[in-house]
């Protein structure tokens, strides 16, 4: 189980993402539809003052019962080794069984 901080600054990274994700939208479209170069350079500026958490690549997929960072597959939101665990319970139909 992660701490509960850990998944708690997640959490806070996600809203400020959602938060923020128009205005970083809006900005990248004019970066490519101005010709000139210092325009550019004002735009990009104002692109970089939200935030640094609210940058959609700040942002890392847990697992959905323990919050383990590592190892996780987005069919399901769950980590590798509870996913090996609820398969061997059968606990997901139709998923298939291995022995490693």
């Amino acid at each position: 189980m992660a701490r509960k901080s850990l998944i708690h600054r997640e959490k806070k990274r996600q809203r400020l993402e959602q938060k923020y994700h128009l205005i970083r939208r809006s900005s990248k479209k004019k970066i490519s539809k101005v010709p000139s170069l210092s325009e550019k350079w004002e735009i990009h500026g104002k692109l970089q003052s939200p935030p640094r958490n609210s940058a959609p690549t700040r942002l890392h997929r847990r697992c959905f019962l323990t919050g383990r960072p590592r190892a996780n597959y987005r069919d399901f939101g769950l980590s590798g080794h509870i996913l090996r665990e609820m398969f061997h319970a059968c606990l997901l139909p139709g998923a298939i069984r291995s022995s490693w």
